[in-house]
């Protein structure tokens, strides 16, 4: 089966809603894993969304455009709701009778999680859908400014769900989905080193670390650089609080101006060479540009996973 996945918004002209979470960065997660998923069960995957538009509706047509292009079977867009803080579910919407059915298979596998049923809708309406030659649903899998469904929400098992519902199976394997390492609980000293090297923190020396498994004084110095840089007590030694933050900056967070603060705009501004006061302001985004654009990245200020690439691999 050939399947395009559009991971909804995420590209500089057209941005997700804002709740209690942000849709760009739930919509990538998720959507991430789908297409992983996917591939890990044999199947050709698309990803439909645009690296950049100027417009909404521009994201739109090119979207449209790389599902037809490639001539895929079936089209998926995935989206999350906002309303007014009460509402709740998960609705699908679909136009041809296919569709509907799709939208059914997937419906049911999510309201397994828990998610009020909203039921397959009409989506004459939604552009993407119309504008496909192929059966498509988009779909809204839970509201992001509901309380109640961010408690229910966990994106592996979102995505667990739609694959469930597209193919009717899960691989039995180990599925590598995103390069998101949130939670990986391995901190070995081997991994603390090629995760320093990655994030391109060096020794005292200004030297990259010998992967050689020892806790040695290039090593610790290291530690206690990346410590300072995200503002964690200065220890040189990698515990708790240490591998949460390597991790949470491994996770590759989309990052815009007013959407972070912490740990990861901390790093993110040692990278570009900005004030790492942990706040992503004017000078900030300034410098992010100017990082972009000497990548050769669209200099939108927007750091997705092409930028994530650059700085971290």
């Amino acid at each position: 089966m050939r399947f395009g996945i559009d991971i909804g918004h995420n590209c500089y002209g057209d941005i997700g809603v804002e709740g209690i979470k942000y849709e760009d960065n739930l919509t990538l997660d998720v959507g991430k894993r789908v297409i992983g998923k996917l591939k890990d069960l044999g199947h050709q995957v698309i990803d439909c969304k645009p690296s950049k538009s100027i417009s909404v509706e521009d994201s739109f047509r090119k979207r449209c455009a790389k599902a037809n292009e490639s001539k895929i079977d079936i089209f998926v867009s995935i989206h999350f709701n906002d309303f007014n803080g009460f509402a709740n579910g998960t609705e699908i919407f679909a136009i041809s009778d296919t569709g509907k059915k799709i939208a059914k298979s997937v419906l049911d596998e999510i309201i397994k999680m828990g998610f009020f049923n909203r039921g397959v809708k009409n989506g004459s309406h939604l552009f993407v859908l119309k504008n496909t030659n192929m059966p498509a649903i988009l779909i809204e899998c839970c509201f992001i400014d509901s309380e109640k469904d961010m408690k229910l929400f966990n994106s592996e098992a979102m995505a667990n769900a739609i694959v469930r519902g597209l193919t009717g199976k899960l691989t039995s394997g180990k599925i590598i989905t995103v390069p998101d390492e949130l939670f990986n609980p391995d901190i070995s000293i081997l991994r603390l080193q090629k995760a320093l090297n990655r994030l391109r923190i060096t020794d005292s020396s200004n030297r990259i670390l010998n992967q050689d498994n020892i806790i040695g004084p290039a090593t610790v110095s290291a530690i206690k650089k990346f410590q300072q840089i995200v503002d964690i007590q200065q220890t040189g030694i990698a515990g708790t609080a240490t591998w949460g933050a390597i991790n949470q900056v491994l996770a590759k967070p989309v990052i815009r101006k007013n959407h972070a603060a912490g740990i990861v705009m901390k790093y993110l501004q040692y990278r570009v060479g900005a004030e790492t006061d942990g706040v992503y302001s004017f000078l900030t985004e300034a410098a992010v540009k100017q990082f972009q654009q000497a990548n050769g990245l669209y200099a939108d200020g927007i750091v997705g996973n092409l930028t994530w690439r650059e700085l971290i691999g």
